[in-house]
């Protein structure tokens, strides 16, 4: 089995420098301290050149585990992961997972839907069932940041511009800073008034110590006076960033602080050669349907769907869920399981 060493995963991915940053050797570490365990394949191709994933096991009683692999694998060319391109990897994996007891592996590749692609015909490729579950946000905007500095506000909304010279004008602060007991107290106010689930201090910390000496990752937060009122934390690879983590407080919200700490951290994107940045989640549901219903719903992503549309990006899908089954049988309660919960979130 093409198991490989960190260091070796690290030689593989620098052929590819917009590999996804879950993909990393700095991600699977990160999961490594929360219970997870990385596993890294690299395959030879008969007719040449490599692929290549990472993926996560959890551990479940009874020695079984559930595989994860986001946002791969990674490889180049054919971006039809049913095709015979892939097999020698899906050969691997399979063998990898059985080993160790997977019940299923669900796969989010790093790859788009087309923007002509209707949702209800979607369709897994050989192999594959589509998954009933995603673990990270299927549906985003992507900012274009080429151009100079007045040509990336230039395709904001008029509002988001203002908001943005409003927050200078009345003194908002935006810094990078090492603060994580701030930012991690912004993180739970806006986990109860949001209604969303919140990692722990050390996982943020944890994230910011492998990232940060890499360049790949910075935490910024806005303040008043010394109060901090939002905060974030932005990742780059290559020439793209991820906004995955921010918080804001109710104080001083008439002061727009959320508006200037996004538009810092893309000048920071911008910085490191990064000509996109992702807003990581919005609603999955067209664009008609979002435009339709964003002033009226709160729930979920709705909540910041408002915020984020502001900045001008383009609304993308990825593809999958998909989910490769070993036990059928458990894989089956665990759908009946997705089905039960779902109608109570």
């Amino acid at each position: 089995m093409p198991e490989v060493s960190a260091p070796e995963w690290d030689g593989f991915l620098s052929c590819f420098p917009d590999a996804h940053v879950l993909q990393t050797t700095a991600w699977g570490e990160l999961k490594t301290a929360f219970g997870w365990q990385p596993v890294r394949l690299i395959s030879h191709l008969p007719q040449g050149g490599r692929i290549g994933a990472q993926v996560l096991f959890r551990p479940l009683p009874f020695g079984l585990s559930l595989a994860y692999l986001p946002k791969g694998p990674i490889g180049e060319g054919q971006p039809d992961l049913g095709s015979s391109f892939w097999s020698p990897l899906w050969h691997e994996v399979d063998e990898l997972c059985r080993a160790r007891r997977a019940i299923f592996l669900k796969v989010e590749p790093d790859i788009w839907e087309r923007p002509d692609q209707n949702l209800d015909r979607r369709a897994a490729p050989a192999g594959f069932r589509l998954g009933r579950q995603d673990i990270q946000p299927p549906r985003t905007l992507l900012v274009d940041l080429t151009g100079d500095e007045e040509a990336v506000l230039a395709r904001m909304k008029q509002k988001t511009r203002y908001n943005i010279r409003l927050a200078l004008k009345k003194g908002v602060l935006v810094s990078p800073s090492a603060d994580f007991i701030a930012f991690h107290r912004l993180l739970m106010q806006t986990g109860q008034r949001e209604d969303f689930g919140v990692h722990s201090l050390e996982y943020y910390r944890k994230a910011y110590e492998l990232f940060y000496p890499r360049a790949e990752c910075e935490l910024f937060l806005a303040e008043f006076e010394g109060q901090p009122l939002a905060g974030l934390m932005v990742f780059a690879r290559g020439s793209r960033a991820w906004y995955f983590y921010g918080a804001s407080s109710e104080a001083h919200r008439e002061k727009m602080p959320s508006y200037l700490l996004q538009w810092e951290a893309m000048r920071w994107a911008r910085a490191h050669g990064c000509t996109t940045y992702d807003l990581w989640g919005v609603p999955d549901v067209d664009e008609q349907t979002l435009e339709a219903h964003f002033t009226s719903r709160s729930d979920g992503l709705w909540g910041v769907y408002r915020f984020k549309r502001g900045f001008g990006g383009q609304l993308r899908r990825a593809q999958g869920p998909w989910d490769r089954v070993y036990n059928p049988w458990l894989y089956a309660l665990y759908c009946r399981w997705i089905a039960f919960r779902r109608p109570q979130e």
